[in-house]
Order: structure tokens, then C-alpha cells, then sequence
């Protein structure tokens, strides 16, 4: 009975289904691109279904071959379902901040390889073709899209250098987009018989990639803001990461006229950056583990299906046919290994991209093989009726030759290049990195395994030749070690800091697990531990203290809130920046600490005890600024503070809780039924911490101004009143209060920390208890040198026209004012950073601290 319809379609899908299962790991064992693997399974198949229909004796069968040959997949169903997934989980799988550096290297693979293979190619064409010349071009915008998919394979495959692969990937986002713009292009130059106006073209695709950008980013960052607000909900948050690339790759494609893969890798490249500290840790690897797989499933598919278009799209193949793939191939590689060889050192010398090696170079021009979607493109020419016999005939057989010349050439060789120039082996750097690790590690695996076989009664003779084993092997590496000679301090050091800023990404992606933490919070936390680790790379200790003094400081949105606060009086803003900055300081607080115990025990161990001193005293002066920051917000708002860290240690004490129960199940001690009563005890607990913390940003402002010695003549009314009229500044070390010969505009009250000001003849601090630009006031002058902040400091702004009141009502303000002025410039004034509520002096660090604290390193 032979099987139809629908059900023949979906047997005909199991079975494809079940090839690709069997195809990638054939492919590791013969040691082959999985790629070329499919398309060859993908060949076979179209020839097989092919010669089964056209026979009468199998007539069992003609129903799955029929399935198979006419598979309801078309060019457009490619194009629509298939590759917004690819590219989406392409983009999604990138690490961004890496590929920053990397941008004008990767826009000129994607976009300037792209046009001038398409120009090189259709005009290497043109005399031998018997075709206009659009006509050949638009052949050119066909191949000159490459597939890095399949490079990529390979290069992970045999371990290759990183950033090959990462350059490779980079390439694959935007080198559809261009050359399926140029195509759009072309063809309704081919189908209407207009001439195409290069300006207008140009305009166009400009337009369809930035517009493209706009769209991706903002729905991206949309969906993740709703996302945020979901609550937990797993699913409907791997849902919505589904919904988002097909949203974002038809409006653009179908309704806004740009360009959908740009837009739907935006959209990838921006869940990439926010979504680990969006997503729950959990939440994340699931969904990065179900995109691997979709793509696994979409991207096999697809080579398989368009492979089995090739025998259909050969039909009626010349010698002539053959010659022209040979122009078309050879033309297609001299463009991209002269793109690739003559423009990039022109990157390395402007400085805007790091260089590329030579045999990076020579890889990736040899690595440009083609695929799916350039079958795609030559499908969707010979399915349009608009298309002339001769033109369809010309693009779908050059193309698909085009296309098993990259594959059975350049696909089966790359594996070989690869290995030819050693790109698979390990730096210099990371080998010796290698030799150190090892021969420590075994030396520490070497004493586990004996206390372990001990403990479960393994015969001696048995112990003594497996530690043997481990002990030689050690001998052996710390033999071979060069890690001293190897490696610089400088380097050494360099590696240090980027390993700290990866473990402190580590230990905040463990402390987001915890329910009720801020998202925004652990979003600046996680995004600047990413650019410490960058800025080590690239500056090493510069970069990385740079980087780290900037998460210190407050952000755009805290700005912005402090200026409606002190200029329209909205409090609101400032309030909720005020919460996270508590949050974002205590939760930094709590991993600096746990660095410190990493860098003893983990780190000084690999790297020495001299490399692990420069480190700690990096940190160390670094977590100094941190800790000030953290006490002036603890001592002035004592009662938020002790109710913030109750809460993050019961948040914390719930989650090992948690973990505890979870152990207990796996170990059978407990029912699975008493497990979800527990559990839900767990979330009725963390239900009830969920309410947010009230905080007062104005709470004890009256007090700290009868703290001010220049007040102590006011009365409690009037102070109660100007209470009401002032307002909260927060400046970070470094920030300019005011500038020289510049006009007071508002006289602020120092709280805490501490301020200088740069005089012609000498330098005067400002602490606690100071107001900082009365003495202007008074005097009606401007301010005499340029005062800066050299703490975090808590300020409270009062405006001139209130000031300059109060000096009129109560001149005794003028005079203690006039008095410390004096005691200040005769140098009988020692300032203080903090003053308590009760008026209580403390001392913290000195100024020439400071000063070298915020000094660049």
C-alpha cells in the first residue's frame, strides 16, 4: 500500500530526520565536514528518488520518492523558516564584546567581500556567457554569499585558533544580508528590464541595514523588558526568544522593506549581550541547549533539501556549462583572497581592527565555501515567472556547480589547511599556561585519588599503579614547564586580571540564581566584569582598573534622576537609582571578598606568589573605593542597609535551603511528594520577600544639617524648613564640583567624603561637615580654583538664593563660615570624611590615599 498526502511528507521528514541523526557522527569518523557530508547524503537522495519515480518496477516506493523530490519546501519557505532561525542562534551563540573588537574586519568579509565578489564574478562572466551583464552579476550576488557555517564546523571540530572561528562566525551574520540585498536588487532589475541608478542602489541598501539595526535592537530589547516582567515563567521565556527572530525577519522583510537578517541578527547579537543577566542562569542554558538543537535540526535540513534540488537544477548541463562554473569559481576566489589579503592590513594600519596573521588570512580565503542559502537564491531565480528560460537555465546550473566546486574542493581540503599551518595548536602563551596547570593539577589529582582509594579499599598494588601513573605524568609536565621564561610579568599579570574578571562573571551568574535579586543590577554588574576582562586583554592592568572605576561611578540614568531631583524636585527617579545602587554595592562587595579567597587559593598556586601580590594590590586599592562608596551610603541610611542585606542573606539562605531538599531527593531520603511540599514552603517564603524595601531618600536630612558647625545658631524651625528646600547630590571620586572663575550656583553642604580644591598657591580639602562655595557666596566672587571630589561624597545642594537668605537673617552663619575659612587656610583644620547623625568624627583614609587612589594605575 503505498503511502500520500500529508503522511507521505511526514515519513518522508522522519526519514530525512533520521539521516541527519546517522550523518554528523559518520562524519567524525571519517573525518569530514558534516557539511559536505549532507549535501553528498542530499545528492544521493535527489538521484535515488529521481531514478525510483521513472521506474516501473518499484512502484511501492514511488510515493516516498515522490515526497522526497517535491518535498512542499520552495525557495521562499527556505528563506522564511529556515534562515531566521540559523541566524538568530549564529548571532545568539557570539560573544559580543568580543566581536566589538573585531567589527571592521567583519563588515569588510560581509559587506565588501560580498559586493566585489559579485562584481569580480559577473564580469568574469560577461564575454563568455551570452548574458547581459546584470544577468551575470546578479549570478555573482548568488555565489558571493558564503556558508561559514560549515567552515565554523571544522574549525571547532579540530580545535582551531578562537578568533578564526570567531572572525568566521562574525562573517556569517551579515554576509547573507548583503548579498540577499544586492540580489533583491538585481533581480527586479532582471524581471522589469530597468536600468539600476547605483546611487538609488546604494541609498537602498544603506537604508535596508541601518533601519534593519534600529528595528532588531528595539524589539530585542522590547522583548527581553517583557520577558523581565514574566516572573519566572521558564517557558513562556523560551517562547518568546522563538517568537522574537521570525517577528523581527518578516516585519522588516515583508513590511518595512529592510533587510530581515540584519535585523534578526541584531535582535540575536542583543539577547547575546543582555540575555545572561536577564534570563535566570537555569533558564539560559536551557535556552541556548534548545537553540543548539533547533539549529542542528534547521541547518541539516536545509543542506540536505537544497542537495537534493542539485540533480533538478542540472538538468540540461553543457561542457560549455562546466567551463563557465570554472571561470565563476576561480573569479569568486581570486576576489575574496584579494579582499582579504590586500584590505585587511590596510585595518591593521588606520588601527581599526587588531591584525590578521597570514595564514588566518589564507584559511578564510579558502574557506569560503558555499551552501544552502546560495541553492536557495538559484531556486527562487528559476521559480520566478518573470525569469526567462535562458536567464533561469544559466543561474540555477552555474550556481549549483558553483556550489559543489566549494564543497568537494574547498570543503574536503580545509581540514588539511587548517592543520597544514598549525592553527590548531595552542599559543605559546596558553602552552605554557598548559604545562604549569597540569603539572599541578595531577600532582593535587595524584593525592585525591589516593585518599579516595584508600577510603573505598582498593588493593594496594592496584593504588600504587594508578598514583605512579599520575605522578610520572606530573614529573613529566613540571619537567617541561617554561611557564617562567615563557611568559613576562606583564603577561603574567595581564592573565591574572582576566581570569579574576571571568571568575567574577562566574560567581555573579551563581548569585543571580538567587530569586529577587535586581535584574538591572546584575545586568551592570555582569556587563562591566565583561569589560574588565576586555580591558585587560587589550590594555592589560590600565584596562581593567579603568573599566572597574567606571562601574563605580554613577550611570546615565542616575545623573539624569539627580538632576529632576534637584532641579524639578521629582524624587522618584533618584529613589529607585539609590536602591540599586545599595544593591549593585553589596552584591560587589560580597565577590570582592570571595576573590580575595580565589586569588589565594586557586590562583597564587599557578601563578606565583610575586604575580598574585601585584593583583591583590590592584584589587585591594580598587575594593577601597569600593568599601567607601558602601559605607557613606551605610551610615546615613543605616536602617535600609541592614534591611537590604537581611534580605540578600535570606534570599540566600533559601536557595541552600533549596539545594539542600533537592539533595535529599536525588538521594532518596526523602518522597518526591514531601520534595514539592517543601519546595512550595520555599516559594511562599520567597513570595513574601519579594515585597519591595522602603526607602526615604530624604530621611534625616534636618539632622545633618544641625550636624553642620556653621549652623549652630539657626533655629530648629528654619532648619526644618531649609530641610525642605535642599537637595540630594551623590559624586563620585574624580568629578569636578566646580571649575575655576566659575559662578556658585549652589552651595553644598559636604556630609561625607572629602573634596579639593586646586589653588594658585596651594591645595585645600574639603570633609564633613564643610560648606563647600559659601565663602564665594559671601564674598559675591566667583570660585578661585576648581574643586574635586576625591571620594564618593554625599552632598546636600543648597541654591544661592536660599543661602544668601539665610546669611541675611542670621549673620552668625557668615561669621562661623568666615572663622573655619580661617582655621582651614592657617592649616588648624583637619578634615574628616564622615560625620555620624550624632556629629560623631570619623576618619577614613588621607588625602595623598585618595589622591592615588583615584590616580590612573
Amino acid at each position: 500500500m503505498m503511502v500520500t498526502g500529508l503522511a507521505a511528507v511526514l515519513l518522508a521528514l522522519a526519514f530525512l530526520l533520521t539521516l541527519v541523526s546517522i550523518i554528523q557522527p559518520l562524519a567524525k569518523r571519517l573525518e569530514i565536514s558534516e557539511a559536505v557530508l549532507l549535501a553528498l547524503t542530499g545528492i544521493g537522495l535527489g538521484l535515488v528518488a529521481s531514478l525510483i519515480v521513472r521506474s516501473s518496477a518499484t512502484d511501492l516506493l514511488d510515493g516516498a520518492a515522490e515526497a522526497l523530490i517535491y518535498f512542499p519546501v520552495n525557495s521562499e519557505a527556505f528563506l522564511l523558516i529556515f534562515l531566521p532561525i540559523l541566524v538568530f542562534q549564529g548571532a545568539m551563540a557570539i560573544d559580543v564584546r568580543r566581536l566589538a573588537h573585531e567589527t571592521a574586519t567583519v563588515l569588510l568579509l560581509a559587506v565588501v567581500a560580498v559586493i566585489v565578489s559579485t562584481a569580480t564574478i559577473g564580469f568574469a562572466l560577461y564575454p563568455f556567457a551570452k548574458q547581459s551583464l546584470v544577468v551575470c552579476l546578479l549570478l555573482g550576488s548568488i555565489v558571493a554569499t558564503t556558508d561559514p557555517s560549515a567552515v565554523a564546523g571544522i574549525f571547532r571540530e579540530i580545535g582551531a585558533a578562537s578568533r578564526l572561528t570567531r572572525l568566521v562566525e562574525g562573517e556569517a551574520l551579515l554576509n547573507d544580508a548583503a548579498a540577499i540585498s544586492i540580489f533583491s536588487i538585481l533581480l527586479a532589475a532582471v524581471t522589469s528590464h530597468h536600468q539600476i541608478h547605483l546611487a538609488d542602489a546604494l541609498m537602498d541598501f544603506l537604508t535596508a541595514f541601518i533601519g534593519a539595526i534600529v528595528v532588531g535592537v528595539c524589539l530585542a530589547r522590547l522583548t527581553l523588558l517583557l520577558i523581565a516582567g514574566l516572573g519566572g515563567s521558564a517557558a513562556s521565556e523560551v517562547t518568546l526568544t522563538l517568537a522574537l527572530p521570525y517577528a523581527v525577519y518578516i516585519l522588516c522583510d515583508e513590511m518595512l522593506g529592510f533587510s530581515g537578517v540584519v535585523a534578526t541578527a541584531a535582535a540575536g547579537l542583543t539577547v547575546s549581550a543582555y540575555g545572561p543577566s536577564t534570563f535566570r542562569p537555569q533558564v539560559w542554558r536551557f535556552l541556548n541547549e534548545m537553540w543548539e538543537q533547533l539549529v542542528f535540526w534547521a541547518g541539516s535540513l536545509v543542506f540536505l533539501l537544497a542537495a537534493m534540488l542539485v540533480p533538478r537544477l542540472l538538468i540540461g548541463m553543457t561542457k560549455w556549462d562546466f567551463v563557465l562554473i570554472v571561470i565563476a569559481s576561480l573569479a569568486g576566489l581570486i576576489a575574496r583572497a584579494a579582499v582579504i589579503f590586500g584590505m585587511l592590513p590596510l585595518l591593521a594600519v588606520t588601527k581599526l581592527s587588531p591584525p590578521v596573521p597570514n595564514p588566518f588570512k589564507a584559511t578564510m580565503a579558502w574557506g569560503g565555501i558555499r551552501g544552502a542559502i546560495t541553492l536557495a537564491l538559484a531556486l527562487a531565480v528559476t521559480e520566478n515567472q518573470s525569469v526567462s528560460s535562458p536567464v533561469a537555465h544559466f543561474v540555477g546550473i552555474i550556481a549549483t556547480g558553483f556550489v559543489l566546486i566549494t564543497l568537494l574542493v574547498n570543503g574536503t581540503t580545509l581540514r588539511a589547511l587548517v592543520l597544514f599551518f598549525k592553527l590548531d595548536q595552542l599559543s605559546p602563551i596558553d602552552q605554557a599556561i598548559r604545562q604549569q596547570i597540569v603539572g599541578i593539577g595531577l600532582g593535587e589529582v595524584a593525592e585525591r585519588t589516593r585518599e579516595l582509594s584508600e577510603e573505598l579499599g582498593f588493593s594496594e598494588q592496584t593504588r600504587a599503579g594508578v598514583i605512579s601513573r599520575l605522578e610520572r605524568r606530573a614529573e613529566k609536565e613540571r619537567a617541561a614547564n617554561n611557564f617562567e621564561s615563557a611568559l613576562s610579568d606583564r603577561n603574567r599579570v595581564n592573565i591574572a586580571l582576566i581570569t579574576i574578571a571571568n571568575q567574577e562573571r562566574s560567581l555573579l551568574l551563581d548569585l543571580f540564581r538567587i530569586q529577587g535579586l535586581s535584574r538591572r543590577v546584575m545586568e551592570t554588574l555582569l556587563r562591566t566584569a565583561e569589560a574588565m576582562a576586555d580591558g585587560a586583554r587589550l590594555e592589560g592592568r590600565y584596562g581593567y582598573v579603568r573599566a572597574l572605576k567606571r562601574r563605580l561611578q554613577p550611570s546615565w540614568r542616575f545623573r539624569i534622576a539627580q538632576e529632576l531631583h534637584s532641579r524639578l524636585h521629582i524624587d522618584e527617579p533618584l529613589t529607585n537609582c539609590m536602591m540599586e545602587r545599595f544593591e549593585m554595592l553589596i552584591i560587589a562587595h560580597l565577590v570582592s571578598l570571595s576573590l580575595q579567597r580565589f586569588i589565594r587559593q586557586r590562583m597564587e598556586p599557578t601563578l606565583g606568589p610575586r604575580i598574585t601580590e601585584i593583583v591583590s594590590e590592584v584589587l585591594g586599592r580598587q575594593r577601597k573605593l569600593l568599601d567607601d562608596a558602601l559605607e557613606t551610603l551605610r551610615l546615613h541610611y543605616s536602617g535600609y542597609s541592614e534591611a537590604l542585606e537581611s534580605r540578600i542573606l535570606r534570599q540566600i539562605a533559601l536557595r541552600l535551603e533549596d539545594e539542600e531538599y533537592d539533595a535529599l531527593e536525588a538521594d532518596n531520603l526523602i518522597s518526591e511528594e514531601l520534595h514539592r511540599e517543601l519546595h512550595r514552603e520555599i516559594e511562599r517564603q520567597r513570595a513574601r520577600l519579594d515585597a519591595p524595601l522602603r526607602f526615604n531618600l530624604k530621611s534625616g536630612i534636618e539632622q545633618r544639617l544641625r550636624a553642620f558647625p556653621a549652623f549652630n545658631g539657626v533655629p530648629d524651625n528654619v532648619l526644618q524648613k531649609l530641610a525642605g528646600k535642599v537637595s540630594m547630590h551623590f559624586v563620585s571620586p574624580g568629578e569636578v564640583l566646580f571649575k575655576r572663575g566659575q559662578r556658585v550656583r549652589f552651595v553644598y553642604a559636604q556630609v561625607a567624603g572629602l573634596a579639593e580644591v586646586n589653588l594658585a598657591e596651594r591645595d585645600l580639602l574639603f570633609g564633613s561637615g564643610d560648606l563647600i562655595g559659601a565663602a564665594s557666596v559671601i564674598r559675591n566672587d566667583v570660585m578661585p580654583g576648581t574643586v574635586r571630589s576625591l571620594q564618593f561624597s554625599h552632598l546636600l545642594a543648597i541654591p544661592r538664593p536660599v543661602f544668601e537668605r539665610l546669611l541675611k537673617d542670621y549673620p552668625i552663619v557668615q561669621r562661623l563660615i568666615i572663622q573655619r575659612s580661617q582655621k582651614r587656610a592657617d592649616g588648624l583644620l583637619t578634615p574628616v570624611t564622615v560625620r555620624t547623625l550624632d556629629g560623631d568624627a570619623v576618619s577614613t583614609a588621607s588625602a595623598t590615599e585618595m589622591r592615588r587612589l583615584v590616580a590612573p594605575p
